[in-house]
């Protein structure tokens, strides 16, 4: 290979964080979980009541027991903190590159603080409890002591999420810098913190047998602050599509709507059965207003570039309308109807507002394969979303059989059609004719527009998912295109030519790449690169003419990223990443069946039951 061409190299930076910074961080955080520690004890020992008192006095106010009231409050300040800190993270390294190390990255410290007081809010539920058990389906731990369910789930996925942070850092010590969310690591922040909202969804449905005033009803207000956390599931399990939101994924297109019918299925079928009508569309304007809130902090505030999300409003309206058939008295397969429904009608009512603000909208030939891997998630979104509705109205659950099967069949549905999904073609024997022209300069430098020939000329259809030029990481300046990221549809003049619709950058820290996506074709070539002395990474110049072959993309975008170690380790890694997943998701489900059933088996449930409204 050709030296112009080794864009992707290895070097001193781009692997774990300074060993500094490891130790900073690391006792910071003992520090820190030493003194919360050291107060749970003189809560437990009953040398201190002002956390008792304090938890109580917050219960009052929604007529919740303190060991659910002083959680969640908890939770809702550090769930929005991570949040903030997240869509701000995945900005700056859109925007700017890789961090100098963990405590270079502002956001990082939002995202930490978050997680840790995920796994705190959880640790409340769990010690708070003194003289009582708390709810029916109460874990013992010790002679006395009693924990809800919720409580250990919460502290469970927030030590799941904040586990990632260490084995993010032996991923890149082995692996080198994987700049993509859809890292495994990566994957395992962000899902504890959105798996995070059933715990929550379960630790109130738990604290409903020991209200304080028992023949206090839940007014109107309560139920707005549960659909709310129904919005807060919807937004947690959007956090995978959050590439897509800023139009750099480097995953294929058809992802997007699968991930789409996945959250949307879930969270809004669950919050129309539980919370009854009106629930779903207000699940759904919740989460658009702290999402949009959040869009405006980190772009136009912050200064990095700007991203957009789905609406979810086409599924939400679905959702509500289906819930107006009879079926509905057989939740599961009314569920199921209802994730077919959102995954072809629903999906295609996104796909307007995708096509109107999204960077990459939904191509007309995407859409057969969009189907195919759509509509079994959204079947088994739906479903999966009518069984937790199930245990949250604390209505009998089908057999165990049914019930495991149910869950089993969503995962391996979901991992089916990833599989399809991570389907990639990387062509051999293709290349682009790149010629530039030099455009009205940057304050920073040189903006080039570009006329691309492709090689061979029926490399992509008609209708391509992307012919595009991306100009991204230069950073995130106020005098810096886009604030560091450019996205330039090349239009399309001729079979095989595309010509720029815009000018991008080819100067600085810059990495401007031309990226083509067909089908399973994913591809692309550098356009121009700067040197990384870090990595030892040769420059690519942007010559007014050149030809250069297309490769993998990965290999360009994730510059960082290391393929020099034995593929079992890669494989074995991923597979232990894989197992902590999986045992979240069972110990969800398993603790989601062990409340309802205890709470079928309650007395005082019989009365409640009858408040509970569809």
């Amino acid at each position: 290979m050709r030296p112009e061409f080794a864009v992707l190299a290895k070097g001193s930076e781009g692997g774990g964080a300074a060993l500094d910074q490891v130790i900073v961080l690391t006792g910071s955080a003992m520090l820190v979980a030493a003194g919360l520690f050291w107060v749970a004890y003189l809560h437990r020992t009953r040398r201190i009541t002002w956390l008792e008192n304090a938890a109580d006095r917050l219960g009052q106010l929604g007529n919740r027991p303190g060991w659910v009231a002083l959680p969640l409050a908890v939770f809702i300040t550090t769930i929005l903190t991570a949040l903030l800190g997240f869509i701000w993270d995945v900005s700056l390294h859109i925007g700017k590159g890789r961090d100098e190390g963990p405590l270079a990255n502002p956001a990082h410290y939002f995202i930490m603080i978050g997680l840790f007081f995920l796994f705190i809010a959880g640790m409340l539920a769990v010690v708070l409890p003194l003289d009582e058990k708390p709810g029916p389906a109460a874990i013992r731990i010790t002679r006395t002591w009693y924990a809800p369910v919720g409580g250990v789930l919460m502290a469970a996925v927030g030590l799941y999420a904040l586990i990632g942070f260490p084995l993010d850092d032996i991923w890149h010590r082995l692996f080198g810098q994987d700049v993509t969310l859809w890292g495994p690591t990566h994957l395992m922040l962000i899902g504890g913190a959105g798996l995070s909202l059933v715990a929550v969804l379960l630790l109130e449905f738990e604290g409903r047998l020991d209200r304080p005033d028992p023949d206090r009803s839940d007014g109107r207000l309560l139920w707005v602050f549960r659909v709310f956390a129904f919005g807060g599931l919807l937004i947690g399990m959007s956090v995978y599509q959050v590439e897509f939101d800023f139009g750099v994924e480097q995953f294929r297109l058809v992802f997007q709507p699968m991930l789409i019918v996945a959250a949307s299925t879930v969270a809004l079928v669950s919050a129309r059965y539980t919370l009854g009508r009106g629930s779903a569309v207000v699940a759904v304007l919740f989460a658009f207003l702290v999402r949009g809130v959040v869009a405006v902090l980190v772009g136009p505030i912050l200064g990095a570039p700007h991203n957009v999300f789905p609406l979810y409003l086409g599924v939400a309206v679905v959702v509500e309308l289906m819930a107006l058939l009879p079926l509905i008295r057989k939740p599961v397969w009314w569920g199921a109807v209802t994730g077919l429904a959102a995954a072809t009608v629903g999906l295609w009512l996104e796909s307007l507002w995708v096509g109107g603000m999204f960077v990459d909208p939904w191509p007309t030939s995407m859409w057969p394969e969009l189907l195919a891997m759509a509509v079994p998630v959204g079947i088994a979104g739906g479903a999966l979303g009518a069984l937790l509705g199930m245990v949250l109205r604390g209505e009998p659950l089908p057999r165990p059989s049914v019930r495991r099967g149910l869950v089993v069949a969503a995962v391996l549905i979901a991992a089916a059609a990833t599989a399809n999904g991570l389907r990639v073609h990387v062509p051999e024997k293709a290349s682009a004719t790149v010629r530039l022209q030099d455009a009205a300069p940057a304050p920073g430098g040189r903006m080039v527009t570009a006329d691309v020939t492709l090689t061979p000329t029926d490399l992509v259809g008609d209708d391509p998912e992307w012919v595009q030029i991306l100009g991204w990481q230069g950073g995130t300046g106020s005098d810096s295109p886009g604030r560091g990221l450019v996205v330039d549809h090349l239009q399309r003049v001729e079979p095989g030519r595309y010509v720029s619709t815009k000018p991008v950058p080819a100067y600085g820290n810059w990495k401007t790449v031309l990226r083509v996506h067909d089908g399973s074709l994913l591809t692309a070539l550098p356009v121009y690169m700067p040197e990384d002395r870090g990595i030892d990474a040769a420059g690519v110049p942007a010559s007014n003419e050149f030809n250069r072959p297309f490769v993998a993309e990965i290999t360009v975008l994730q510059r960082e990223r290391s393929f020099d170690h034995p593929s079992w380790l890669l494989a074995g890694a991923s597979l232990i990443v894989l197992i902590c997943s999986l045992l979240v998701i069972w110990a969800l489900a398993w603790g989601a069946a062990r409340i309802v059933l205890a709470y079928r088996n309650d007395v005082r449930a019989q009365g409640l039951a009858t408040a509970v409204r569809r």
